[in-house]
């Protein structure tokens, strides 16, 4: 009977050390040896914006990215898909330049976790940008003869908004280490405020301030307030309101 006892007893206690060595090893296999990954939006380089990320895996289903992007100074990228006719020609002149910060938490849907598989990510954007070069024409009248007068913008608007995004990331290689992250859809929206200088090529008579004046108050921009003041040397304006964006692309990167 002791014997017996005894018996059950070993085979219970080997049973009990078996399913926490089982236990052990399973979760060594599933710790994710590398959770740093450095990687760069591909895609963004068509439009001349320089970028990079930072991912740090803090749980099975969780990690923390930051990503900054710069666009260097220069000519606004394909701006004739945008615009045409008459307006190309003011823009096209324009300098402009732009960057970024992005804190993002994301959330990973699937099994596998630990950075892979689909994700879903709320993030927090701060934008900056600047722009000069820009040629505003206005007219006057003056003893019945109309002239075209015109000043050079430049000026800067800051933005904060959040928004979600919905992608999916692999690991590639023998060793897993590569990473390609396909940012499929997201979207951020907030406020935004910026100050604007307008500079006159010749000193403004208080007739044509007034008819700057005129101009600037109808200004009609959906969705912006515009609060602009003429002087002899030009304008000068602060400017509110929405700031949105979309985010897409293919990011390539390194996990260590």
């Amino acid at each position: 009977m002791k014997l017996k006892i005894f018996t059950s007893a070993a085979l219970m206690c080997a049973s009990f050390a078996f399913a926490q060595r089982a236990d052990t090893v399973s979760t060594v296999q599933i710790r994710p040896e590398n959770p740093n990954i450095i990687k760069t939006n591909v895609t963004a380089y068509a439009f001349r914006n320089l970028n990079l990320s930072y991912e740090r895996t803090i749980s099975k289903t969780t990690s923390l990215s930051a990503s900054f992007s710069v666009i260097p100074s220069g000519k606004v990228p394909y701006v004739k898909l945008f615009l045409d006719g008459e307006d190309i020609g003011d823009v096209e002149s324009m300098v402009m330049n732009y960057n970024s910060i992005t804190l993002e938490p994301r959330f990973y849907l699937g099994k596998r976790g630990y950075g892979q598989g689909f994700y879903l990510a709320p993030y927090y954007r701060y934008s900056h940008g600047e722009f000069s070069d820009y040629r505003y024409e206005f007219q006057t009248i003056e003893a019945g003869v109309t002239e075209t007068h015109y000043v050079e913008l430049e000026g800067n608007v800051t933005g904060h908004s959040i928004g979600v995004m919905f992608g999916k990331q692999w690991f590639l290689g023998q060793k897993k280490d590569w990473v390609l992250d396909f940012n499929i859809l997201g979207g951020h929206y907030g406020i935004s405020k910026g100050d604007l200088i307008a500079v006159s090529s010749q000193r403004l008579t208080p007739e044509r301030q007034k008819e700057l004046q005129k101009e600037l108050d109808e200004l009609d921009v959906p969705l912006v307030k515009i609060d602009a003041t003429a002087n002899e040397n030009g304008a000068t304006a602060k400017v509110s309101g929405p700031w949105a964006g979309l985010r897409f692309g293919l990011a390539l990167g390194y996990r260590f």
